[in-house]
């Protein structure tokens, strides 16, 4: 008889980091079927396992874990080198797959959002298809996706470019390029920065694009503070916004 194959889950955590003074009750963020799977998982893939364990506390408040979070086995993904982008390539990513062929479903999970997107977590699903691991996305909240529709511009065709570079000259060429394109495909560009640099690439922005493109910023998704503005960079150079420095934000510019 053929051993049972477990599934790869991809279970979508909160968007506020655990860290925020007053997070949201995890219910209202997360679908009660979500709840209930992350509770029953006892092998987890984590891009942190202390923001994981935090998690997992705050599921076991509102469904009882199946053991103790002591007994539950946490491996986090290998960190890039440095000067070396992304994550190890799938071939060596096999050994954390192990679970699954032993039977087990095995949780993969994000510090905030859903897993493998705009996420390291990629490379691990991509080594569960090539070695026929199913896997099983849960849904959960994006903060991309939130920011987009709630920004206004164009839901039809989007693309999402990641860190702008840190080097004021590079980033403030690649502000314009990224302009030019969406004047071109009339598509919206999406991009996220480090909080702590987020006053620093929303001036770059303001400085740097043509005062008709329109700009969303939608900073603290989910969190009793969060906002959306949307606004012509002209409006935005006449009422300027501060950025909270602890709080992740989405940035969102649409040529016209």
């Amino acid at each position: 008889m053929k051993a049972k194959v477990g599934s790869l889950m991809l279970v979508p955590n909160t968007l506020d980091f655990g860290v925020d003074s007053a997070p949201p009750d995890i219910r209202d963020v997360l679908p009660a079927s979500v709840i209930r799977e992350a509770a029953r998982l006892d092998h987890w893939v984590a891009e942190n396992a202390k923001t994981t364990r935090a998690f997992l506390k705050r599921i076991d408040a509102v469904v009882p874990l199946g053991r103790a979070i002591q007994a539950i086995s946490i491996v986090e993904l290998p960190r890039p080198q440095k000067g070396v982008r992304g994550v190890a390539p799938p071939s060596d990513l096999g050994a954390l797959l192990a679970p699954v062929f032993q039977g087990h479903d095995l949780g993969l999970i994000s510090e905030a959002g859903l897993p493998a997107v705009a996420d390291p977590g990629a490379a691990l699903v991509q080594s569960a298809h090539q070695a026929g691991v199913p896997v099983m996305a849960l849904p959960g909240p994006s903060s991309l996706l939130l920011a987009l529709a709630a920004s206004g511009l164009n839901g039809q065709s989007f693309a999402f470019v990641g860190y702008l570079p840190v080097d004021s000259t590079e980033r403030s060429a690649r502000v314009r390029e990224l302009e030019a394109l969406s004047r071109r495909a009339n598509q919206t560009q999406l991009m996220i920065e480090t909080p702590y640099r987020n006053d620093a690439l929303l001036t770059a922005l303001v400085t740097h694009l043509q005062p008709g493109t329109r700009l969303s910023v939608s900073c603290g998704l989910t969190l009793p503070r969060g906002f959306t503005r949307t606004d012509s960079v002209a409006g935005w150079n006449a009422t300027p916004s501060v950025l909270p420095a602890d709080v992740p934000a989405v940035f969102s510019l649409l040529a016209g």
